[in-house]
């Protein structure tokens, strides 16, 4: 998924209310304003019913340009701790991140990817639009890296209808350790919805795979990114690790 999405268990789904709205109205113009993005195929986003924007990801700023940019209303899963705060600095908190479509998980104990996916779930059973990145993390190297079938699982098991996002330039907005952004071009493209049931049931973890890999495919030819052909996420410890891995790969969600 990605770091901007917490581990642990899902916080009650809100409506979007007046602070989505108020917070999109404001930031959208400021935006398009400052920074003139370049935005592409916004006539391939389905006007209504459920929708996975799956999109690389390669800054922080990444989570703000995409809903931006899109045409319509997008969710975000964010730590619960980010709606938690007190005083001036947790009202600034909460309010930016309800203004940019995050929904609350709350940590806790059990299978953190998987509470996650199922806040993505009950999201799309709703006919909204939800945003994910396969990675997992955000692209330290500028490269692609290989995608998460959870993405899959999503659009298989809910049948929403998948839309490829390709992001260019936002690293250069707000790089790693930068606590301001930069005003920098960038280039969001929506690439042609994807129809994955082809590829079978969600409870096939060949199809999961294949399904993800046709959703980073897509990616690919939006961002033009090199492909690292690897997880975004440190390799096996020892050699006997290393070689379960290789022999009999884990299913990274």
């Amino acid at each position: 998924m990605s770091e901007i999405e917490a581990t642990g268990v899902p916080a009650p789904l809100q409506p979007q209310g007046a602070t989505y709205h108020i917070g999109r109205a404001l930031l959208r113009p400021l935006v398009l304003l400052l920074w003139r993005p370049r935005i592409e195929g916004s006539k391939h986003v389905p006007k209504k019913g459920a929708v996975i924007f799956a999109s690389n990801h390669l800054s922080f700023i990444d989570s703000i340009v995409i809903p931006i940019s899109a045409p319509r209303p997008i969710r975000f899963l964010a730590k619960s701790s980010y709606f938690d705060g007190k005083g001036l600095k947790g009202w600034i908190s909460r309010t930016f991140f309800h203004a940019i479509g995050a929904v609350a998980v709350e940590r806790g104990a059990g299978a953190a990817a998987q509470a996650a996916l199922d806040q993505g779930r009950r999201i799309l059973d709703g006919g909204e639009a939800f945003a994910v990145y396969p990675e997992g993390t955000r692209s330290l190297d500028g490269r692609l890296y290989r995608g998460r079938t959870g993405v899959a699982w999503l659009a298989l098991t809910t049948g929403a209808t998948v839309v490829p996002v390709g992001l260019i330039g936002t690293q250069e907005i707000q790089p790693v350790g930068a606590k301001l952004p930069r005003i920098r071009p960038v280039t969001v493209r929506f690439g042609e919805p994807l129809d994955l049931s082809h590829h079978g049931a969600a409870t096939s973890g060949k199809a999961r795979r294949t399904a993800t890999d046709e959703i980073m495919a897509a990616i690919h030819a939006l961002s033009e990114q090199e492909l690292a052909d690897a997880y975004n996420e440190a390799p096996p410890q020892g050699a006997l690790a290393r070689l379960a891995d290789k022999v009999v790969p884990r299913e990274r969600v």
